[in-house]
């Protein structure tokens, strides 16, 4: 969600701190400040909107000193504006926060009870108040820093900045990440890797608990308890050209383009050399083991999991859970000793499935976490961590990572399949040769664009949109009316196509489009039925299907789109393509902010 930068350089800073928060775009944000420390004295500059708005306020008002932090604000405790905007400053002491202080009321009560005045909605600006009356009580910036920390409540992440101190960050996380990147004479703190990757490929992660005293020359880090602690250096790879447009108009349509060759990358990562078996990277994986699979997410990973499920029922006759990681844990569902707990997320950081993951320890027979960040707390905590090997996804609408998520759950199914004796050798060998034909596929369904083009610029002026699907397709009409709403705005709803029937056909009438995914597969003629009971009642249908499908069924329809063939059982990976185009063309039509849109977050590090 929020945006953590901070900086002890060699350089002027306020430039370094405005280019690495440009590329923490991608996490969502509606303010935006930095402050620095210059000749002992400490400013800073806010401004609400796009970070264009704070590069301008600093073009007028500049910010001297090579010390300083910056701040994408996703508002969370006040709305949206200047004064709530981060840094936020109280008398020596600047501070930035990602995350939610759970206690901050009882500590503003105590705070106003020894006279200081309070002038923003935020939690944060409590932490800042905090560590303030700490410094004035006599502390130094580093005991006051900790002495605040140790007194919040709830998931932060932390830096603070002090007034005469130009060689002094402190950083803390507890629930929210954080990483310190190492320079040649100079340190710096990033959200995540993105931010670092023109100043470091050198990075060192927090663990839970951790903060770190930092100036140019050391990094010293403290466990929760205080003890000085190591944490692994690292070298991260990160291909600076992944986070450009590569020529897109929007980084959406270029990480809808790159799903062919994402998606064979994964393959390659997973098959074996013959391509007629699955190599995981933990051989450890024994699905034996395990008599039921429990899988948590949020958003589109939820709907991969959903996917999934009948991919693990159908072909490895696994029983599977599945649930939203923000009723999960509160349910407080019993786990049988035998249970394998699988939980995905895009980012590895999602609050909400980081403590449904950590609700499961010592619960669950195994963790394993389906991740495109390696290095993210998810993946470190889990037993087993796969990657899903999309690359960088800056567009906050997930494409790629949701077709790479599918990917690597539909090889978990097989492999839990032929563990099992569920299929033999030779059907696996088959199973995984339709698979390699996907991204040929994927290439196919791309030069659709154009049609899928002209088809949105008509969904724009719709109010609502219904999506219908059946069997493994429902789970992607419910990705394809959440894309839609994610991007242009415009109320959509998924459907299986038999609960129509059961109230939503109140819907129907002439201004509701209804897109129905249905290739020619066994529950084709049942979702054909209930596309009929659809334009039986003035609908108009958008019929998303195969040559045979719209041989048969396309008569009446409002409009077609004629996808490859595909094995029915990777159809709804297919398919996500036509689903993802659709809402990118009605939002570009409708002139949102499609790689941004508004109130959304790409990394959601808050409850």
């Amino acid at each position: 969600m929020c945006g953590i930068v901070g900086v002890l350089g060699n350089h002027e800073a306020a430039p370094i701190l405005v280019e690495a928060l440009k590329r923490l775009e991608y996490r969502g944000y509606d303010s935006a400040g930095i402050a620095t420390v210059h000749n002992g004295h400490l400013d800073r500059r806010r401004a609400v909107g796009k970070l264009v708005n704070l590069s301008d306020l600093l073009v007028h008002e500049p910010l001297a000193g090579k010390a300083g932090i910056g701040h994408t604000r996703w508002a969370t405790h006040g709305a949206p504006s200047v004064t709530n905007a981060h840094p936020h400053k109280a008398g020596p002491v600047a501070v930035v926060h990602n995350g939610i202080i759970e206690n901050f009321r009882e500590l503003r009560t105590a705070l106003s009870a020894k006279g200081y005045d309070f002038v923003t909605q935020t939690d944060t600006e409590t932490v800042a108040l905090l560590a303030q009356s700490h410094v004035e009580a006599g502390l130094s910036p580093v005991d006051a820093a900790v002495a605040t920390i140790d007194a919040l409540e709830g998931a932060f992440a932390l830096c603070f900045l002090f007034d005469g101190e130009e060689d002094l960050l402190i950083a803390a996380r507890k629930g929210s990440p954080l990483a310190i990147g190492h320079g040649q004479g100079e340190n710096f703190v990033g959200s995540d890797a993105i931010a670092l990757a023109q100043m470091t490929d050198q990075v060192t992660y927090l663990d839970e608990g951790d903060r770190a005293v930092i100036t140019r020359e050391s990094v010293s880090i403290f466990d929760a308890t205080g003890a000085q602690v190591q944490r692994e250096r690292r070298t991260i790879a990160m291909d600076a050209a992944r986070i450009e447009k590569a020529g897109h108009k929007h980084f959406m349509a270029k990480e809808i383009a790159e799903q062919p060759t994402v998606i064979a990358e994964a393959l390659s990562y997973y098959l074996s050399q013959d391509g007629a078996d699955i190599t995981l990277p933990n051989p450890g994986l024994d699905f034996t083991q395990y008599d039921r699979v429990v899988m948590v997410a949020c958003g589109t990973a939820f709907y991969a999991c959903y996917t999934a499920k009948y991919w693990f029922e159908q072909v490895a006759r696994l029983p599977v859970e599945i649930d939203v990681a923000s009723e999960f844990r509160y349910r407080e569902p019993p786990v049988s000793a035998n249970t394998l707990a699988i939980f995905v997320s895009q980012s590895g950081e999602t609050a909400d499935t980081l403590a449904a993951l950590r609700y499961m320890k010592g619960k669950a027979k195994t963790i394993l976490s389906v991740v495109n960040v390696a290095e993210s707390s998810i993946a470190r905590e889990s037993d087993i961590a796969l990657p899903i090997l999309a690359g960088v996804e800056v567009g906050v609408a997930s494409t790629k990572a949701f077709s790479c998520q599918l990917t690597v759950l539909a090889l978990l199914a097989l492999k839990a399949a032929r563990t099992r004796g569920e299929i033999s050798a030779e059907t696996l060998a088959a199973r995984l040769s339709d698979l390699r034909t996907l991204p040929g596929l994927l290439t196919r369904a791309l030069d659709l664009d154009e049609t899928l083009n002209a088809v949105s610029n008509e969904l724009s002026e719709a109010k609502d949109v219904l999506f219908l699907g059946r069997g493994a397709m429902f789970p992607l009409a419910l990705e394809g009316a959440l894309k839609l709403k994610e991007i242009s705005y415009i109320h959509a709803e998924g459907y299986a196509s038999g609960e129509l029937k059961h109230g939503p056909i109140a819907l129907i009438d002439s201004h509701t489009p209804v897109i129905v995914f249905a290739p020619h597969d066994a529950l084709f003629d049942k979702t054909v039925s209930n596309m009929q009971e659809v334009m039986a009642r003035g609908g108009k249908v958008l019929l998303v299907s195969d040559k045979k499908g719209l041989e048969v069924a396309r008569e009446g329809v409002w409009q077609t789109v004629q996808m490859p063939e595909v094995p029915d059982l990777f159809a709804p990976i297919l398919y996500a393509i036509p689903a993802q185009l659709i809402a990118y063309h009605t939002a570009v039509a409708k002139g949102t902010d499609v790689d941004q849109p508004r109130n959304l977050a790409k990394s959601v590090t808050v409850e």
